[in-house]
C-alpha cells in the first residue's frame, strides 16, 4: 500500500532518513518493518513561530516493495538530417529549452548566441570584477545560459499556467541538477553548478544534430513578404530557416533598437527600479529563525517583502541568501547590480533587490530631453539607460557602485563609512537621492521603515543600499499572437522569453521556449 502523508519535523529530524522513517511509523501507528521506504513530494520550512519546523510531504510504501521514482522520460529524436529548421537567437533558458523541445518534435534547432560559452564567459566576468573591464558581448547578462547561469539559478516560479514546471525541473535533473529541486519548495541550483548543466545541454543538442554557435551577434533581419528571409550576424555571415525564435533576454537593447528602426512593432513595457540591499546573513537568520544561531540543519534564511507606498508597489526581488552582489552591466559607463548565490549559499551576506514600480509618467520626466512620449516603444529602455549612466558616474568609474547605509539612506544622511560587503569592484559612499529618481527614493525610504516593523532588526545601519537594480524585467514587449505565438507583422518571427516581455525567470522562460517550439511544430 502507498499512502501520502505530511510530517512536521524539527530540522535535525528532517535531515536524517532513519529518523524520518521512525516518525512515519509513529504518525501511521505501524511498525518500522512495515515501512519499506518513502519518496519526497514537497519540502518547505515553517518559520512562523519561535521554533522552526520542516514540512515534508511524502509517499510512504507500506507492506510492499519500495520503488524508486522513475525518471521523467523524454522522446528526443535524431535530427541531423531533419529538413525543418528553426533559428533561435539567444542561448538563455528560453532558447535552450526551445531547442530541446524542437529536437523532441523532429525539428533542427540552430542557436546563435552573441556571447561566449560558459567557460570562456567566466574569464570575462573575472576581468569585470577585478579590473572594471567589461566585454559588451560576454558578461553577467550575455553568453551561454543567459543571465541565470552566473546569477544564481533560482527555479521558483508562480507561472504554473504557462507550462509544465515539473517537466522543466526534470530536464534540469537529466542534465545534472540535484534531485532535490524536484521537491524543494524554493528550488535553487547555484552559480557554481549551473555552468556544467548548461554545458551538458549544449553538448546534447549538438549530439542530437542541432547547431550551437557562439559570438554570433545578430545585426539585421532581411524581410520579404512579411517573413524573415535571412538574418545577418556581425561577422558577415547569413543564416536561413523556416522559423525564427527571438530569445535575446531583457538586456538586448540593440535588438530592440533594430526592431524599432525596421518599423517592426514593439511596445513600451513598465518595469521596476531600485537598489540592492545587503545585510549580514547572520542578522537575517536571527530575524527569520528567532534564534541567535541558525544551526547546521537550517539553510541560510531568506525573506520576501512587499508593501504599498503612495499607491506604488515596493517589493523585494531575487533575494540571495549567502550571496554576492555583482556588476550586471552590459555596456561601458552604465552601472546595474544584481545578486547571486552558490549552491551552498555559504557567503556571509544576504542581498536582495528592493524595487519600486515605474509608470510612463515617471519615465517621461527623465526622458523629456530625448523627445519621447508615453507611446514611444523605447521609453522605458531610455529611462533605464539614463539611470544606469547616472549610477556609473556617481560611483566614479570602473563599476564602483554608489552606496549608503540603510538607515542613513532613509533619513537623508551621508554615510561616513561603509561596512564590509560582497561587492568586488568596490563601493563609494554617495547620497543615493542624487542618483535615483525622487519617486524611487521616497518610496524606498518609507518602505524600509515599514519592512523594519515586519522584520525586527531589518532596519539597521549594518545594512547597505547599493545602486542600481534596474534590470528586473524587459523595458519592452514584443507582441505576438496568442495562438501561434508569431509576431503580428512577421509571420515566421516568434518573440520569446524575458526579452519579449513574456517571462520572468529561468523556469518561466524555459516554459515559454517550449510553448514556442510546440507552436512552430504545429504550423510547420
Amino acid at each position: 500500500m502507498q499512502q501520502k502523508i505530511t510530517l512536521k519535523l524539527l530540522p535535525a529530524d528532517a535531515a536524517n532518513n532513519e529518523t524520518i522513517k521512525l516518525k512515519i511509523s509513529q504518525h501511521l501507528g505501524t511498525s518500522l518493518n512495515a515501512i519499506s521506504g518513502f519518496q519526497f513530494m514537497k519540502k518547505s520550512l515553517d518559520a512562523r513561530g519561535s521554533q522552526v519546523f520542516v514540512m515534508l510531504s511524502l509517499i510512504v510504501f507500506i507492506n510492499e516493495p519500495f520503488l524508486t521514482p522513475t525518471p521523467t522520460s523524454f522522446d528526443f529524436k535524431e535530427i541531423k538530417n531533419a529538413t525543418k529548421t528553426t533559428i533561435i537567437i539567444g542561448a538563455g533558458p528560453a532558447g535552450l529549452f526551445a531547442a530541446l523541445k524542437l529536437i523532441e518534435l523532429g525539428i533542427k534547432p540552430i542557436i546563435l548566441e552573441r556571447g561566449k560559452d560558459v567557460k570562456s564567459r567566466r574569464r570575462d566576468l573575472a576581468a569585470l570584477n577585478k579590473t572594471g573591464i567589461i566585454n559588451p558581448e560576454s558578461n553577467y547578462c550575455f553568453g551561454e545560459g543567459g543571465a541565470g547561469t552566473y546569477s544564481d539559478g533560482k527555479l521558483y516560479t508562480r507561472s504554473n499556467k504557462r507550462g509544465n514546471i515539473n517537466r522543466i525541473l526534470a530536464l534540469f535533473v537529466k542534465f545534472g541538477a540535484p534531485e532535490n529541486i524536484l521537491y524543494d519548495a524554493h528550488p535553487h541550483i547555484g552559480t557554481n553548478k549551473l555552468p556544467q548543466i548548461i554545458t551538458a545541454m549544449r553538448e546534447f543538442i549538438i549530439q542530437s544534430g542541432g547547431i550551437v554557435l557562439f559570438e554570433k551577434k545578430v545585426i539585421d533581419f532581411v524581410i520579404k513578404d512579411n517573413k524573415i528571409e535571412k538574418i545577418l550576424t556581425a561577422d558577415g555571415a547569413e543564416y536561413f530557416a523556416q522559423n525564427y525564435i527571438l530569445a535575446t533576454g531583457h538586456s538586448a537593447r540593440d535588438i530592440f533598437e533594430l526592431l524599432h528602426k525596421k518599423k517592426i512593432l514593439i511596445e513600451p513595457k513598465p518595469f521596476a527600479l531600485g537598489v540592492r540591499v545587503e545585510h549580514p546573513q547572520q542578522l537575517i537568520d536571527k530575524i527569520q529563525y528567532h534564534c541567535d544561531s541558525r544551526g547546521e540543519f537550517l539553510p541560510p534564511a531568506a525573506y520576501s517583502l512587499v508593501d504599498q507606498v503612495n499607491n506604488r508597489g515596493v517589493f523585494s526581488f531575487c533575494m540571495c541568501p549567502g550571496g554576492i552582489i555583482a556588476p550586471a552591466s552590459t555596456n561601458h559607463e552604465e552601472l546595474v547590480v544584481n545578486g547571486w548565490s552558490p549552491s551552498k549559499r555559504n557567503n556571509p551576506f544576504a542581498n536582495s533587490g528592493m524595487v519600486v514600480q515605474v509608470n510612463a509618467e515617471d519615465a517621461i520626466k527623465y526622458t523629456k530631453p530625448l523627445g519621447v512620449d508615453a507611446n514611444h516603444p523605447l521609453l522605458f529602455m531610455y529611462f533605464q539607460q539614463l539611470i544606469e549612466q547616472k549610477a556609473f558616474n556617481a560611483g566614479g568609474g570602473n563599476f564602483v557602485a554608489p552606496a549608503q547605509r540603510l538607515v542613513d539612506f532613509s533619513t537623508n544622511k551621508f554615510s561616513n563609512n561603509l561596512p564590509a560587503n560582497s561587492y568586488l569592484p568596490g563601493l563609494k559612499s554617495v547620497e543615493l537621492l542624487h542618483v535615483l529618481p525622487d519617486f524611487v527614493t521616497t518610496s524606498l525610504m518609507s518602505a524600509f521603515k515599514l519592512f523594519g516593523k515586519k522584520m525586527k532588526g531589518y532596519y539597521t545601519n549594518d545594512a547597505i543600499v547599493v545602486g542600481t537594480e534596474s534590470r528586473t524585467s524587459s523595458p519592452v514587449r514584443i507582441p505576438r499572437d496568442q495562438n501561434d505565438f508569431t509576431h503580428p507583422q512577421i509571420n515566421n518571427l516568434h518573440p520569446c522569453g524575458e526579452g519579449a516581455g513574456f517571462a520572468g525567470g529561468i523556469v518561466s522562460a524555459a516554459m515559454d521556449g517550449e510553448r514556442i517550439a510546440e507552436a512552430i511544430a504545429l504550423k510547420s
